[in-house]
């Protein structure tokens, strides 16, 4: 057998028996594999980009968050290797469920227990608001203030970016008129952040068996949390939404208006994103979601 170049070896457990390596899907910031082994379950070994080693340290200690809260099903790590930006998890079964097939009733289901999730997901309070990192970057002692702040962010680089000005006035004014609804969150707890279709796994019948992907981690309002799921939802399916609400919960005060305004921000993000990679194709259907968002 031969072995990728990415995967020493000598970071598995002692003792391992290694049947294969299949490559996982991974991305410009890490190279990830899925390492077989005769008489126990498979591994993850991940070895990070030179320009995103830091991200291996973040995501180790959303890790240890989630395993000490006792929040999951998520990956475990199992060993790090600091020196060569080399991480080892376990793995979660299943496949992504943006890939897999589904029944009506499995997508309920599988949404409900998205709920429960981040319902067991945002008890993990946090010190303050901000990107979270091994700690939490430029902290910020409130929502009002962080989220002005991260709105004046991404609506200095729509402009910038050559967004109509038009939208960018709507959506100022929006913000403006709509922010006393943050005061109504207290407390900043951990969000996932972008927990979407694609990082939800399965089983074939429809279960969910895990949750993935910590990079974007966040310290905020819970309801940014949901707002992104909701947003991220590419088929914007009301049964969706009001299964991901059973399974979470009452929403707190002012729920409704805060969704709606972290909807906005989200896909304002998500243009901006785009703009910044220079991939233009998806920013007049962004655009059109804004516009629509403003209106409401």
């Amino acid at each position: 057998m031969s072995v990728p170049l990415d995967v020493p070896l000598d970071v598995l457990p002692a003792g391992s028996v290694v049947t294969g390596i299949v490559a996982r899907t991974g991305g410009h910031r890490s190279a990830v594999f899925e390492v077989r082994l005769a008489g126990s379950d498979p591994l993850i070994v991940k070895r990070y980009a030179d320009g995103w080693r830091w991200t291996q340290a973040k995501e180790v200690h959303v890790y240890g968050l989630l395993e000490s809260a006792g929040v999951g099903p998520t990956p475990r790590v199992v060993r790090v290797d600091r020196e060569r930006a080399i991480t080892v998890l376990t793995t979660v079964p299943g496949t992504p469920m943006s890939q897999t097939a589904l029944t009506p009733e499995a997508v309920r289901a599988a949404y409900r227990r998205i709920g429960r999730f981040q319902a067991a997901l945002h008890r993990i309070a946090m010190p303050a608001f901000g990107y979270v990192t091994t700690g939490i970057t430029e902290p910020v002692a409130d929502n009002p203030t962080y989220m002005r702040r991260q709105f004046s962010l991404r609506l200095n680089d729509f402009l910038a970016a050559g967004g109509p000005a038009d939208l960018h006035a709507a959506m100022t004014a929006t913000v403006t008129a709509q922010q006393r609804c943050l005061d109504a969150c207290t407390g900043a707890v951990l969000c996932h952040n972008d927990l979407h279709e694609g990082n939800v796994l399965v089983d074939a019948a429809g279960t969910v068996t895990g949750f993935v992907d910590v990079e974007n981690a966040v310290a905020a309002d819970p309801l940014l949390d949901l707002a992104k799921t909701v947003q991220y939802d590419l088929d914007a399916s009301p049964d969706k939404h009001a299964a991901l609400f059973e399974g979470y919960g009452p929403l707190p005060p002012r729920g409704h208006e805060r969704l709606r305004l972290y909807r906005l921000y989200h896909s304002l993000e998500l243009w901006t994103y785009f703009a910044s990679v220079g991939n233009t194709g998806p920013l007049p259907a962004i655009a059109d979601d804004l516009r629509s968002l403003v209106d409401r």
